[in-house]
């Protein structure tokens, strides 16, 4: 007996697009589904690039439900491409009726800007490995790496696809459940970026308003050292951001990370905590670079210390393989320490929603 076609597209809906995250059959991707009187069964979906670098997923995904169809004794999936008229269209649906150029972030997302008064203290590294830790917890989140000289982000993440554009709109790639955006995932063999002041702005407000970032709990912005023209843009386009100030034990960076956190707060942000990175050897528990700097910060700002990270060789070598330390060594001491970061930061969050609602 034929399987139901019905049952087929009924199949199709629990076939995720990985970039866009959600069913095949709600982004009018599938153009086509034929069967066999023999059972077999012929699936074509649009992509909206013939060169989709994760083909294989839609594949095996396909496999997977269409062949749990009862009658189904064979799955065939073909690939085409969407026409301009169905990727402007697939832009409308995704962007919800917004207009253009508008924040295209979620009120309910969560945005918390990683910065630092100073290069060289860890910030990019603690960055990934914070959204790594913070997905684990089940949280949907997005890495958007501000720093547009600098980038490190995709290096970090060992993230190399290009960004997909879709009409108007602009799909992260996404690695694992991570979404990501970084001006270095268009730059050409890690060209520099020469850009002044009001191209930086322009070029987060697209990150922003022209990124489809889905449904995000929270937006980790790995931000550029110091106190120039993208904090200020941060603080203008995302008002609503909270800022946490990293650095490192000596005086020296303790001193100068107190600009950046007072930058923060004028430009409206809400600091919630520093993290002192490289408090220690481990191993040894030798303080190669002084001790109480992080304590120091967080009792001059005003705000609470999150985690101490320790200096640990296992962590430079993930960042410089591509991968989380979470992942490649996720029972090393770095791995426990930015947990113990993850769950300050959520309990952070807590803590100012319940003091909303006492307030209200």
């Amino acid at each position: 007996m034929a399987p139901d076609r019905d049952a087929i597209l009924k199949a199709l809906e629990r076939v995720i697009d990985p970039e866009l995250k959600r069913p095949v059959t709600d982004l009018d991707m599938v153009r086509d589904v034929a069967v066999a009187p023999d059972g077999a069964v012929e699936v074509v979906i649009a992509l909206t690039v013939a060169g989709c670098p994760l083909r294989s997923s839609f594949q095996d995904q396909v496999a997977q439900h269409v062949g749990a169809v009862s009658g189904v004794s064979s799955v065939a999936l073909r690939f085409d491409v969407m026409t301009p008229e169905e990727k402007a269209a697939l832009a409308t649906r995704l962007r919800g009726g917004r207009p253009e150029r508008e924040i295209r972030l979620d009120p309910g997302t969560r945005v918390v800007a990683v910065a630092s008064g100073k290069g060289g203290v860890g910030k990019s590294t603690l960055t990934a490995n914070l959204a790594t830790a913070l997905s684990e917890r089940g949280e949907r989140v997005g890495v958007l790496d501000a720093d547009v000289y600098g980038y490190s982000i995709p290096h970090v993440l060992g993230v190399t696809q290009r960004p997909i554009v879709v009409d108007s709109l602009i799909v992260p790639p996404v690695r694992g459940d991570l979404k990501v955006m970084s001006i270095g995932l268009f730059a050409e063999d890690n060209g520099p970026i020469m850009w002044r002041g009001p191209m930086l702005h322009k070029a987060l407000q697209q990150f922003l308003s022209d990124v489809h970032w889905g449904e995000l709990d929270t937006l980790v912005v790995d931000m550029p050292p110091g106190t120039g023209d993208v904090a200020i843009s941060i603080g203008q386009l995302l008002p609503r951001a909270e800022a946490i100030i990293v650095t490192t034990p000596q005086p020296a960076a303790q001193q100068v990370a107190v600009r950046a956190a007072v930058m923060a707060q004028k430009t409206g942000m809400r600091v919630v905590g520093v993290v002192e990175n490289m408090s220690w050897l481990v191993g040894t528990g030798q303080e190669l670079f002084g001790s109480g700097g992080g304590e120091a910060l967080a009792a001059e700002i005003g705000a609470p210390l999150l985690a101490q990270i320790p200096f640990d060789p296992t962590l430079r070598e993930a960042s410089d393989a591509g991968r989380p330390v979470l992942e490649s060594a996720p029972d090393s001491e770095a791995s426990a320490a930015i947990r113990t970061l993850a769950e300050a930061v959520v309990a952070r969050r807590a803590g100012a929603i319940r003091k909303a609602l006492t307030v209200l």
